[in-house]
């Protein structure tokens, strides 16, 4: 398996990846999309690297994994031949099963504020949904939702849940960045969400199957990274204007049973499987209770 130059790509989810530096590798490129994207990916084949390019969403910036396909489509032959897309560092049914495992380093006396930077109203929306599984199969009767720069604000989601009578409030990051906490008297931070031992196992574990892909199925990764994007938002919207699913449609329901339980298999926007190779270490796989995801699925 061909080995090279990794490039991270940020999206809003990492604070311009201030949040990440932390977290990985001094040898993983970080940038932005876009031109520095391309520029990057051009440099290092010019050399003769090989690159594979990682969309470091959390799960919640579908349109980051997209952008990046679509820059690499702007290289020339030559360039893409030795140029890999791989899959989105993360989907919001790993992001789910994170949260869960983070929620067990919680007292369960605590209300959970699960925060994030606010994204498109599709992938708010969708945080909800994951904060509701995280209460639904854990032991937090309070679990909550702030958006750092939306609404609720984190101050606004501290002050909810003190309404609903909770003595301290944790919050619970849903992305890279750690917010600020408004009110140090009642709550705490309960991040970073994913340790930098474990974003390493998750991120080779995306590069490898990313080459494993190329390898044997001549496969980049563009096309599918084209449409990442295209399982949210108004497609997705059933008010006026919305498509109605019809015979022959995806099969997923908004009845609930989105929200598998123990055993169930992970639903997948988009027709992939959540899902990565094996290879990711132990110390990327924290144990979760009666998981949403199965454990295989969890962080990888």
């Amino acid at each position: 398996m061909r080995t090279g130059e990794v490039v991270a790509v940020r999206g809003h989810e990492s604070g311009g990846g201030h949040a990440l530096r932390g977290l990985l590798d001094p040898r993983v490129a970080l940038v932005t999309g876009g031109r520095e994207l391309f520029r990057r990916v051009r440099l290092s084949r010019a050399r003769g690297e090989p690159v594979c390019v990682v969309p470091m969403t959390l799960g919640r910036d579908p349109e980051l994994v997209a952008d990046a396909a679509r820059t690499l489509l702007g290289l020339s032959a030559r360039e893409r031949a030795g140029t890999v897309l791989a899959e989105p560092f993360g989907t919001a049914e790993h992001l789910t099963g994170w949260l869960r495992a983070a929620a067990t380093r919680v007292p369960g006396t605590s209300a959970l504020l699960v925060t994030a930077p606010s994204g498109d109203p599709f992938v708010d929306a969708d945080l909800f949904r994951i904060a509701r599984l995280v209460r639904q199969y854990g032991r937090h009767r309070t679990v909550e939702v702030a958006l750092t720069g939306g609404d609720p604000d984190p101050a606004e989601g501290v002050r909810r849940c003190r309404a609903l009578g909770a003595e301290r409030v944790v919050l619970l990051p849903a992305a890279w960045e750690t917010p600020r906490v408004p009110d140090p008297g009642h709550c705490e931070p309960g991040g970073p969400l994913l340790t930098a031992s474990a974003v390493a196992g998750v991120l080779r574990a995306r590069v490898d199957a990313a080459w494993h892909r190329r390898e044997a199925h001549a496969d980049d990764g563009l096309s599918r990274g084209l449409t990442a994007a295209d399982a949210h938002g108004h497609s997705h919207s059933h008010g006026p204007g919305g498509h109605s699913h019809g015979p022959g449609d995806h099969a997923h329901t908004h009845d609930g049973r989105d929200a598998h339980g123990p055993g169930d298999h992970a639903h997948s926007h988009g027709g992939r499987d959540a899902q990565g190779p094996s290879g990711v270490p132990a110390t990327a796989s924290p144990a979760i209770a009666t998981p949403v995801l199965s454990s295989s699925r969890s962080l990888r």
